[in-house]
């Protein structure tokens, strides 16, 4: 392990963290919310942690796969931890295990809280709060590499350990041009979206504030009942239509600026994904059309909200939808299984998982039927290759047995079972609210200091898509 390198970038990282908490100064000073002080001091702490990391000169410029995974973990585990000092330092959150679990939630685009007032923050603290999913959304590392492009040899090991999906394609040669090309589609959707939301009669606040939190997939709002604050249809369309776009692989958006609209429209993880959320967003307006007086407009506009930010792992709410019929939560929580596109800013066990899974069972069974038929796996016409297969089986394993570990240390707590289990599952999955008592009203306060910080591995393990923090707990990782 070229531990000395691992500092180097890590120091780097952090400190681009520290710079962008100068944006969240600027806005309490602008409105003058009262929060300068301790958003001061924890960006002052940041800039001086990450440069004296930073000074740390390694010997050998030499970054492996594992220096990757090692990178990605610790620097996502430094950033949450100092990217919580405001919370603490303001008092508001008077505990650093609250601290770091929400600044874990809001960088790895989870959206689960421990606030039970959010609306008492001040402007400057929730304006951080829901930056920290726009920052987390395309990663710290990949804003970090489009930043500073000369921050590591072998580059697209950090991509490949921190980007969502079972591969991570280059569409340019070069890693730092790369990440650049994402920044640019992100920025420009999410300039979109605020127009948009502005449009619809949001003030810019606002309309910056809930654009963070549906570009990121991350859910952090500025109100206690979150997007249902606003009664507004057309807001929900606009945030509901958005979060589904980010909630697709970014470099369909590339293809289709260069026209290239084979390898953007004969994506078959992309007609998955509409398949799915269009197709659960019915079955769900339709279950729920009596509790809307049997109109089924007004019931698909809720459906679709509401499977839009779940599927995405976004967590807006517009309606408690923990109280819709039995078999719209069953929807719902399978959708959280499920996840978002490969390459997007969404968490869950991605779409293209969910297909190369299906597609492995059916291959196994039909080679039960036929033993000496020769059976491939195949995806948009071409044959996927075993290791893919493997790896995905091996993550999809890890995936499960992670989430049934979290859920029997949280059971410690005793609340019910719906509860401790949605718990898990919407934070590794990185999705925010689950049923009961975490349900789109509720919130994580209640957990104990251990189920919180269990929790907030989840988040990280989640995000980071298993194996960067996994990996930390291995031996041999570690030996030069």
């Amino acid at each position: 392990m070229n531990k000395r390198l691992l500092c180097h970038i890590v120091g780097n990282v952090v400190r681009v963290c520290g710079a962008l908490m100068l944006l969240p100064v600027a806005v309490s000073l602008i409105l003058q919310s009262g929060d300068t002080v301790p958003l001061l001091l924890s960006m002052l702490i940041t800039a001086a942690v990450g440069t004296a990391l930073a000074l740390i000169q390694p010997r050998r410029d030499t970054l492996r796969a594992r220096e990757g995974f090692a990178i990605v973990a610790f620097s996502w585990l430094l950033v949450s931890f100092l990217g919580g000092l405001p919370f603490y330092f303001s008092g508001y959150v008077p505990s650093l295990v609250d601290c770091f679990f929400e600044t874990v939630s809001g960088f790895t685009t989870t959206g689960a809280t421990i606030l039970t007032d959010v609306e008492a923050l001040p402007k400057g603290l929730l304006f951080w709060r829901s930056f920290t999913h726009w920052a987390g959304g395309m990663g710290v590392l990949v804003l970090s590499l489009a930043l500073i492009p000369k921050m590591g040899a072998r580059s697209i090991h950090l991509m490949r350990a921190e980007s969502p999906g079972p591969s991570t394609d280059k569409l340019v040669p070069r890693v730092a041009n790369n990440a650049k090309i994402l920044y640019e589609i992100y920025i420009a959707l999410s300039i979109f979206m605020v127009a948009a939301l502005l449009f619809c009669g949001l003030d810019l606040y606002d309309a910056v504030v809930h654009m963070f939190g549906a570009a990121g997939t991350g859910g952090f709002g500025t109100y206690g009942d979150s997007i249902a604050h606003f009664n507004s249809a057309s807001v929900d369309v606009v945030i509901g239509i958005f979060m589904a776009l980010f909630g697709v692989n970014f470099s369909i958006y590339y293809f289709l600026i260069h026209r290239n609209w084979k390898a953007a429209l004969g994506n078959s993880e992309l007609r998955w994904y509409w398949s799915i959320l269009l197709g659960a967003s019915c079955i769900i307006a339709l279950n729920i059309m009596p509790l809307y007086n049997g109109n089924f407009l007004t019931s698909l506009r809720y459906s679709f909200f509401q499977a839009s930010s779940i599927m995405t792992t976004t967590g807006y709410a517009t309606a408690d939808f923990d109280l819709w019929p039995q078999l719209s939560r069953v929807i719902l929580v399978m959708l959280m299984f499920i996840g978002a596109s490969a390459g997007s800013t969404g968490g869950g066990i991605k779409v293209i998982r969910f297909q190369l899974l299906l597609k492995s069972m059916v291959r196994d069974i039909r080679r039960t039927v036929h033993p000496k038929s020769v059976n491939t796996v195949k995806l948009d016409g071409h044959t996927v290759d075993e290791g893919i297969i493997s790896g995905v089986q091996g993550f999809f394993f890890a995936y499960i047995l992670v989430l049934l570990s979290a859920v029997i240390i949280v059971s410690i707590d005793g609340f019910s079972f719906e509860t401790s289990f949605t718990a898990v599952l919407a934070t590794i999955s990185n999705i925010g609210p689950g049923l009961g008592m975490v349900g789109p009203v509720g919130n994580y306060a209640a957990f104990s200091g251990l189920s919180k910080i269990v929790l907030s591995m989840c988040m990280l393990i989640g995000r980071l898509e298993v194996f960067p923090i996994l990996m930390l707990f291995s031996p041999s990782a570690w030996k030069k």
